[in-house]
């Protein structure tokens, strides 16, 4: 099963990094969860965000958010939408659902003919 998470959106902010003090370096991005396996894929609810300060290549982790950090993150978060949930079935697992169905409805007919005669 391969997970990964999928970028929904990338902001520039004009905050100061914690680390390097730069104004024009930090990136906050969101991504969603995307599962997929050889019989389905589907998009998750599950969400994370990453601030990533790109003039000094450092994650900045909530511990070392300043407060206006934190205020445009909530801006950011409330005007974030993830994608909708969703579900879908590959062709391998239509093919094993409809083989399944053929295989059981001959067992049946095998099951009951002998009765009907």
């Amino acid at each position: 099963m391969k997970e990964k998470f999928i970028t929904i959106k990338e902001v520039a902010l004009n905050n100061n990094c914690p680390e390097c003090y730069n104004t024009n370096g930090l990136q906050l991005t969101f991504k969603q969860r995307f599962v997929e396996n050889k019989f389905y894929k589907s998009i998750t609810q599950e969400t994370m965000h990453l601030l990533e300060c790109s003039t000094c290549n450092t994650s900045i982790y909530p511990v070392r958010w300043t407060e206006d950090i934190e205020r445009v993150f909530n801006y950011h978060q409330r005007a974030f939408s993830p994608k909708e949930s969703s579900f879908k079935l590959k062709k391998t697992a239509w093919l094993l659902i409809i083989s399944t169905l053929i295989f059981m409805l001959i067992l049946i007919g095998i099951a009951v003919v002998p009765n009907l005669l």
